[in-house]
């Protein structure tokens, strides 16, 4: 299998199941990646074998029942509850100071994003679909993180996932009035929303970058894989090209113990 390439800040890695894509930033601060359609979740053994490649158990893994909004599960240090990893209450991001806690969100088009403050030891994963992202689920998982932990968001580290592309996204005209209507502003939703041949494409990516640096999060510090799952559905688990057969993948990031993690081995 001849695997795309990545933006340069994102490299693939082999795993004993398959290839998973990890930020090269993101990893000098955490574990973590984004798995492949190689990995067929929800099956407990894939989630099993997605967290030994990240040096992580399935009683640690913290997940939400995603309902494509902006709720986000706190799970701070020393108060998580021991059957916190059967719990899934509604919500789109995850955001914890409880160091080796895995946080995980599932995707197949949606946009898996995930945070690191190295200095407090918080992190982050973010579901953002559409209506995430016009509900700006990315900066409300900020905002907790530095409600609960103290977090600066010039300090984050952030990691975009594959995800639906700026050249596969076809939607329709009522999302434009949505994102206007949710106080976006006019030069934001003109630079994501663009018109090709009488059709109108969403790039979620590009508003999901421009709210993380609205947050607070420096530029430099954001990276983006620049993977279409639209577009390589060999590779990815795609909604919107297999629809209700399609898989699940996931973005995971294990709460740092220190400032370092090793980030697997190279593809």
């Amino acid at each position: 299998m001849i695997l795309p390439r990545p933006d340069a800040t994102f490299h693939w890695t082999s795993e004993t199941w398959g290839n998973a894509l990890r930020s090269v930033p993101l990893g000098a601060a955490a574990q973590h990646l984004f798995t492949s359609r190689q990995l067929p979740l929800p099956d407990a053994g894939a989630w099993r074998a997605a967290l030994e490649s990240i040096g992580s158990t399935p009683d640690r893994l913290m997940r939400v029942k995603q309902v494509h909004g902006n709720v986000v599960r706190v799970l701070e240090r020393g108060r998580v509850p021991a059957d916190a990893h059967t719990q899934r209450p509604d919500g789109d991001a995850i955001v914890s100071n409880e160091p080796g806690l895995a946080l995980a969100v599932m995707v197949a088009d949606c946009v898996p994003i995930l945070l690191c403050d190295p200095v407090t030891g918080a992190a982050a994963a973010i579901h953002a679909g559409w209506r995430g992202t016009c509900a700006r689920v990315a900066p409300t998982a900020i905002e907790a993180m530095q409600r609960d932990f103290g977090t600066t968001p010039s300090n984050l580290i952030a990691a975009i996932g594959p995800s639906v592309g700026p050249a596969d996204y076809q939607v329709g005209e009522a999302l434009v009035t949505a994102f206007l209507d949710a106080g976006h502003p006019q030069s934001h939703v003109d630079r994501w929303f663009d018109r090709r041949g009488g059709t109108l494409f969403l790039d979620l990516w590009a508003a999901n970058t421009q709210q993380l640096i609205d947050a607070g999060v420096d530029s430099r510090k954001i990276s983006m894989c620049g993977l279409s799952t639209v577009s390589r559905p060999d590779i990815f688990d795609s909604y919107r090209v297999e629809g209700e057969r399609a898989g699940r993948m996931a973005g995971i990031i294990v709460v740092p113990t220190s400032a370092k993690a090793t980030v697997g081995k190279p593809s």
